[in-house]
């Protein structure tokens, strides 16, 4: 949960309110409120709006959105450390 936790300590150092936030991404409170909890993905398009909104550096806010997609996907797999190791090593492949 390292964007959750993230956007909660950027909302609380900017004096906002969750409902704030939530009238910006045209969402309504409880919803803001399961992203901000990790309940909930936030979509790219909120990722990149929370970050203008909150003065954060929109490629920092995306690695942290990333980060914890990946970890979604591999949090209960015995190979994760592996996984993500070939593809940090073949990223550039990837790319390709």
């Amino acid at each position: 949960m390292m964007f959750a936790d993230k956007l909660k300590e950027l909302r609380e150092r900017k004096q906002l309110l969750q409902r704030q936030l939530a009238s910006a991404l045209e969402i309504d409170t409880p919803m803001y409120s399961r992203i901000e909890r990790g309940e909930r993905k936030a979509k790219r398009e909120q990722v990149i709006l929370l970050a203008k909104l909150l003065g954060a550096n929109e490629k920092d806010f995306l690695q942290l959105w990333l980060a914890d997609k990946v970890y979604d996907v591999l949090a209960e797999e015995d190979c994760a450390v592996g996984v993500i190791n070939m593809v940090a090593e073949n990223i550039r492949e990837y790319g390709k």
